[in-house]
């Protein structure tokens, strides 16, 4: 989907953010929250940084941050293993991809749905992702209108039905207690935890002050100098393969932008990744242009609901819009 024009996309729009809450501010401050539950509130909080807050009313231009639908959704996929089957006992590609030259038991559940779809015939060899697989995969892409790369991801799996269960993937916390705070004082949300509650870090997350996301958990932790889990909460990530993988960095932030095509607010975006169709990034739950509603609740947090960004709950947004500087490292797994 082509994106139109950067003077198409750009809306204005004044921002009253309270001064203490925004980047680097020594405190986190209160923060209306809305979906799902209702409007919730923060009291303030000391955080371990000190620098002056910007000034309480900022304009803020929007530029076209998220594409909501991406075709190219397995370009940078690595075949990273993926155990859990699905809850009705049929396989899985066991992956979050498979592509030319793979091999496995994955390889040889994608044949078998290839074959009950009457797109593969006797020519390929068992479990070896061999160009009659990849010519099979790319027509069946085809006949479903899916994008056309040969390469088996989220979409192409799904639509085979060899997808695992996603939401098995996902570890959900009980809800904080009320008035409950991560390390740095900030209260909770009711998908964040913090410290030893927390679930471990992904195997090969990096080291040192980061963010860390991990997209089959749709989970995302904010870890300190020593390792320290300050703060962690599950997102609605991209429904498509284009969160790339490995380690990156915050290079841009705005308070408010927008989404391609002028429908959403995006409130708090941080973004980390450059693509051709638009900067994908950390932002609060978006909001209807129209009317200020938000696209979805919080029980949808820890589900791919997005085309790219992944989007947090706004108690969790604001700690992130604190946490996440310029520069700051973001690990991808």
């Amino acid at each position: 989907m082509d994106t139109p024009p950067a003077h198409e996309r750009r809306r204005a729009r004044v921002v009253w953010t309270a001064a203490a809450g925004l980047i680097g501010a020594t405190v986190v401050g209160a923060f209306a929250t809305s979906g799902g539950s209702g409007a919730q509130l923060t009291a303030a909080a000391t955080s371990p940084t000190s620098v002056t807050a910007p000034s309480a009313m900022v304009a803020v231009i929007g530029s076209g941050d998220l594409a909501l639908t991406d075709p190219e959704q397995n370009a940078d996929e690595p075949a990273t293993k993926v155990e859990q089957l699905r809850e009705d006992g049929r396989c899985t590609i066991g992956a979050l991809s498979l592509r030319l030259g793979a091999t496995g038991d994955g390889v040889t559940c994608l044949q078998d749905a290839l074959r009950a779809e009457g797109y593969l015939r006797g020519t390929a060899v068992e479990a070896e992702f061999d160009d009659p697989t990849l010519s099979a995969v790319m027509a069946y892409q085809t006949a479903e209108d899916l994008f056309v790369d040969g390469v088996v991801g989220r979409e192409s799996s799904l639509a085979l039905g060899i997808w695992p269960d996603e939401e098995s993937l996902v570890v959900r916390t009980p809800p904080p207690a009320p008035g409950a705070t991560d390390l740095w004082g900030v209260a909770l949300s009711p998908v964040a935890t913090a410290g030893s509650d927390a679930p471990p870090l992904p195997d090969n997350s990096g080291s040192g002050r980061r963010v860390v996301y991990d997209r089959a958990g749709q989970r995302v932790w904010a870890v300190s100098d020593g390792e320290e889990i300050i703060r962690s909460w599950l997102v609605a990530g991209s429904q498509y393969s284009n969160e790339v993988p490995g380690t990156h960095e915050v290079y841009s932030r705005s308070e408010m932008s927008t989404a391609w095509n002028g429908k959403a607010w995006l409130p708090q975006m941080i973004r980390w990744l450059k693509t051709e169709r638009g900067a994908i990034g950390f932002h609060a739950i978006p909001l209807h242009v129209e009317d200020d509603s938000p696209y979805m609740t919080t029980e949808e947090l820890g589900t791919r609901l997005s085309g790219g960004c992944q989007r947090q709950h706004n108690l969790d947004s604001e700690f992130m819009w604190a946490f996440a500087t310029i520069g700051t490292p973001v690990v991808v797994t």
